[in-house]
């Protein structure tokens, strides 16, 4: 990599990202007395959530689940925190740990360079130098737009969610949410009591699972079962469940896949639908199941099977991408015997986590607990 930029040295590791896994993971290497660095692309840190998050989003995980290494949730949070209760954590979370992200750096390329076994990192006018390099921008960094025929024909509003905010802005219009991920159920639930007619594109299989199971959490009881028995026996379970407390969802246009919800994310990554209450809207005709879409009209769109119906605007629920496949270069030159992890064990609510660190100069970060090496 040739640069003309500034050459700056830096002693400890790069962070990319100010996200919850950068915010995580530099908290504990400086609890360990390693100084990262930590390059934000935006002017704020956990910007997902700050600038591309709907209002009446919560976690849909029990935050005993969701919270960071070293530092528990405020007792006095709920079981699903707010949105703006999620934020304002991160927000002391950086500033117990002092993490002072260097803000509006964009990494642009990011090469390791085995002639002096350092990381070149290129992030605006400056050329950052690094022995270790870690990735923490999520899975989220980019929305996915999808190219649909006839969208530049339509003459109404077409937005991604991570534009939408509440369902205020759509109040008497007749709008179609295309996609019935957790996002897409959550937008055409808000659209649906603020008096909107929303209608929801599905087109592929999915499971929708109830939030809770008999008071208890269905993502908790999930990591319980398959700790004790088969995956295929804890879906079973689970699916018994569901259909006993949301009942035949193939009768309301979701089919489900040929397996279960756990082996399905284990296989394919792929995340089963927590209902906080979209599908009883679904049941009683609130909310409108259509087939995916053909192509688009001036007024609306036409459907697969034939039918067309007429929109104000459409949402895209159509989700995110990881962008670091577009500035990380050169990982293949980095020796196998040189990588290593950061992981932090989880020990319980409130309680001292352990932090593993294992040298190496490229390692990625998940917000889970845990941070694991970067594998080609």
């Amino acid at each position: 990599m040739k640069s003309n930029r500034k050459q700056v040295w830096v002693p400890g590791p790069i962070i990319v990202g100010a996200g919850p896994s950068g915010l995580a993971t530099a908290a504990c290497l400086k609890e360990k007395g390693i100084p990262p660095l930590i390059l934000e692309k935006e002017n704020c840190i956990a910007s997902s959530w700050k600038l591309r998050t709907y209002d009446r989003l919560k976690l849909h995980l029990p935050k005993q689940f969701c919270e960071l290494p070293l530092m528990p949730f405020p007792p006095a949070f709920p079981t699903y925190p707010t949105k703006q209760q999620f934020i304002s954590y991160l927000e002391a979370y950086a500033e117990h740990f002092s993490v002072k992200p260097l803000f509006g750096m964009k990494v642009r390329c990011a090469e390791y360079d085995p002639s002096i076994g350092f990381w070149r990192v290129e992030a605006n006018n400056m050329e950052f130098i690094c022995r270790w390099l870690i990735v923490a921008t999520g899975e989220n960094a980019e929305a996915i737009l999808p190219e649909i025929n006839g969208m530049s024909e339509f003459r109404g509003q077409v937005l991604h969610t991570s534009f939408y905010k509440n369902g205020d802005d759509f109040k008497g219009r007749n709008v179609l949410v295309v996609g019935c991920g957790n996002s897409g159920m959550e937008v055409c639930l808000d659209l649906c009591n603020n008096g909107v007619q929303a209608s929801m594109v599905v087109r592929d299989k999915l499971h929708i699972l109830p939030r809770e199971i008999l008071g208890i959490s269905t993502f908790g009881l999930s990591m319980w079962l398959i700790k004790w028995f088969p995956v295929k026996l804890a879906d079973e379970f689970l699916l018994l469940c569901s259909w006993l407390l949301l009942g035949d969802t193939k009768k309301y246009g979701f089919t489900r896949p040929n397996i279960g919800p756990l082996q399905l994310k284990i296989t394919t990554g792929k995340t089963p639908v927590l209902d906080v209450g979209t599908l009883s809207k679904i049941k009683n005709g609130q909310i409108k199941v259509v087939p995916g879409i053909d192509r688009f009209t001036d007024k609306g769109v036409k459907f697969v099977d034939g039918k067309q119906e007429d929109y104000d605007a459409v949402i895209l629920a159509t989700g995110y991408r990881s962008n670091v496949a577009s500035w990380l270069k050169g990982v293949g030159n980095v020796p196998s015997q040189l990588k290593g992890t950061v992981r932090c064990g989880k020990m319980g609510h409130g309680k001292k986590r352990r932090m593993h660190l294992s040298c190496g100069p490229l390692i990625t970060s998940r917000m889970s607990n845990h941070y694991r090496v970067w594998k080609k």
